[in-house]
């Protein structure tokens, strides 16, 4: 089955699992960007992101506002490459669902979160993949004076 993630190059979906810190952008209530620092894992063969976060979160908060989903962007950056995932965010609650979510976090991180109650996946249906990720060489510290 073809999605926004699957149609991409390889090189596009290697960066994907490379060790970076991702941002997760929602949107507030009264529609400002809330931008935050989150592990983010790539299911290409389903077409998702997943994030374990706990249910007490802003970013919970900002989607479950919306009614239950809500649009979100995923985000990495490493020098001149970087990738982008848009699409709708949904906030899972169900064991397996997370369990399957901190499982892939600890594959991609090489570590596995503790076990939290309040743990929650947030799973985003990716409908939109941008990025540059071949071709483009990090610029050094002192290149970038």
């Amino acid at each position: 089955m073809s999605n926004a993630i699957s149609g991409q190059p390889d090189n596009y979906l290697e960066f994907w699992n490379e060790y970076h810190l991702c941002t997760l952008t929602t949107l507030r209530p009264n529609g400002r960007p809330h931008v935050v620092p989150v592990g983010v894992t790539v299911d290409v063969a389903a077409g998702v992101a997943r994030i374990i976060t706990r249910k007490s979160s802003r970013k919970v908060a900002n989607i479950l506002a919306s009614g239950g989903e809500a649009p979100v962007a995923v985000c990495q950056v490493d020098g001149g490459r970087w990738a982008t995932l848009e699409g709708m965010a949904e906030v899972c609650t169900d064991e397996a669902v997370v369990e399957d979510a901190v499982a892939r976090y600890g594959e991609r991180y090489g570590r596995t979160p503790a076990p939290d109650p309040e743990r929650v996946a947030i799973v985003v249906s990716v409908e939109r993949a941008l990025g540059q990720t071949l071709g483009v060489r990090p610029r050094t510290a002192q290149a970038a004076v």
